[in-house]
């Protein structure tokens, strides 16, 4: 559990990794969750467990970050998806890295759905296409008509398929909001040219955003001073130390 900067965070991944309960259905990856220093996995739970066991915390980060949308962070869950191979969803095994559910401004409920990068790119293989993907996005009504071949291929057809899986989220549960949002440092030059290529594909971006990790960091650290943050700046982003 080296891995891991703090005994929360600790306490955290044990809980999510090896209670039986919370991780049916989970997908996490073994041993490199437990020996990997530099996926993003790990990363996940170095970010967000803290802020899972301190919601007043995550409340105020988070509602910065989304430029207000969220009054309150009400749970925060990784490894997290509405419906795993479930065709009132995607239909596939998509799921998202970390889940945080929330009250709006407007007393209704909403979700941020989040897809975390370090060091990784998006070139996996494309995944096979279901038509429900073609259904779910005509229902959000947010991409280019034009667009949609790029969007079936790399590097984009994993992000438009996580984006995905928040609007059938959003309407097959009835939230009022829900966001996708893609996470990734800046010196990621391919995390960074494919949300490019994928905004370029938008006609209405609501729906998604993406975050650096240096802004996440920025913000938690403006609201605390734990040593946990500076834990993860040091280990993540301290790039001096390879310069």
């Amino acid at each position: 559990m080296a891995n891991y900067l703090t005994e929360t965070i600790r306490t955290v991944v044990r809980r999510e990794v090896d209670d039986p309960v919370h991780a049916q259905g989970k997908l996490f990856g073994r041993p490199r969750i437990y020996n990997n220093l530099l996926s993003s996995q790990p990363l996940c739970f170095n970010l967000f467990a803290e802020l899972s066991v301190d919601l007043d915390l995550a409340s105020a980060v988070l509602s910065e970050l989304s430029h207000g949308r969220i009054a309150r962070v009400t749970a925060i869950d990784f490894e997290f998806s509405p419906g795993r191979g479930d065709l009132s969803y995607t239909g596939d095994r998509s799921a998202f890295d970390v889940y945080v559910q929330f009250d709006t401004p407007q007393g209704g409920l909403g979700f941020l759905g989040i897809e975390v990068k370090y060091h990784e790119g998006l070139d996996d293989a494309v995944a096979e296409h279901r038509t429900r993907y073609d259904e779910v996005a005509h229902q959000m009504g947010c991409f280019d008509p034009g667009s949609q071949a790029r969007l079936k291929t790399k590097p984009l057809q994993q992000i438009w398929r996580d984006h995905l899986l928040v609007g059938a989220h959003r309407q097959v549960d009835d939230f009022e909001d829900g966001c996708f949002i893609f996470l990734y440092p800046r010196g990621n030059a391919a995390c960074a040219a494919a949300v490019s290529q994928y905004v370029a594909c938008l006609t209405d971006s609501n729906s998604f955003d993406a975050w650096s990790i240096e802004a996440l960091v920025d913000v938690i650290r403006r609201h605390t001073d734990s040593p946990w943050i500076h834990a993860v700046y040091d280990r993540y982003l301290d790039f001096t130390k390879i310069a």
